[in-house]
């Protein structure tokens, strides 16, 4: 019998190696939609996700504190830059598929796992871009120190669907909307046309990923009787560690379904 999507989840979790790790996740995503073409839809099934993914032994973990800083202007700093955009990348990798297993118990429509499992897929191919870009500069995801703090988020809300998709989809990625165009010029005025490209196609796929945080919660929130704002509102709170920092993508994070009165009135907020 063919794996469930829960189990095709975990197997992505459990796999350290990042390469292999983005390759499963393309094809999983891919026997999915397949299938539901097919109109033989893959069980979502069950399975117990790791509490942390699988990674392998570089990059190093450090606090993010520690995470020596470089120049953006030196093209070692620029290399840098691309590896922490590659190291997130991987990270929602598993984030997109932990969603999917570690909640599967809770009922939810084939759309709610179309667009993760899309998610999932687009990170993986974002993976391989920023890899694609290391390698043309004689590097490669692992050369560098990363921070270990990304996925805090995901252990703090692995029992609460909300507050995931909250801080997950909703707060962080949706900073990726904010600090995206700054480096898309800044490799566009060193010429970097290959890192820009690859920043684009990330840039605008992850307008997606913030939407379907959106739309999800809000309709959660509407099977529940929530008020989605109010709802946010004290979620973020419990569960983001700081204050969200403009400035914002207004627009974009419009077009993903965040309006402003969801986040500015947490900006000047420590927590």
């Amino acid at each position: 019998m063919s794996p469930s999507l829960a189990e095709r989840a975990v197997e992505v979790l459990s796999t350290a190696d990042a390469a292999e790790k983005a390759r499963l996740s393309r094809a999983h995503a891919a026997a999915w939609f397949s299938a539901r073409e097919a109109g033989t839809p893959l069980p979502v099934g069950r399975a117990a996700p790791p509490l942390r993914p699988a990674r392998p032994a570089r990059p190093e973990l450090l606090d993010p504190r520690k995470v020596p800083k470089r120049r953006p202007g030196s093209a070692e700093g620029r290399a840098a830059l691309l590896h922490a955009v590659a190291h997130i990348e991987l990270n929602a990798v598993d984030l997109h598929w932990d969603i999917v297993a570690r909640f599967a118990h809770v009922p939810m429509p084939a759309g709610f796992y179309d667009d993760w499992v899309k998610a999932a897929d687009e990170e993986a191919k974002h993976f391989g871009l920023l890899s694609d870009c290391l390698a043309a500069r004689g590097s490669h995801y692992g050369a560098l120190p990363a921070h270990a703090g990304m996925w805090r988020a995901a252990e703090d809300t692995a029992e609460d669907f909300m507050g995931r998709l909250a801080v997950v989809p909703m707060v962080l990625e949706a900073r990726g909307l904010d600090v995206t165009p700054d480096m898309i010029a800044l490799f566009r005025r060193h010429g970097e046309e290959t890192a820009v490209a690859a920043l684009e196609t990330i840039y605008a796929e992850e307008v997606g990923h913030v939407a379907y945080g959106a739309k999800w919660f809000h309709f959660l929130c509407g099977r529940e009787n929530h008020d989605p704002k109010e709802a946010f509102h004290t979620l973020v709170r419990r569960y983001f560690k700081g204050a969200l920092k403009p400035p914002f993508n207004e627009e974009k994070r419009a077009e993903a379904g965040l309006p402003p009165d969801f986040y500015w009135p947490l900006v000047a907020e420590e927590r």
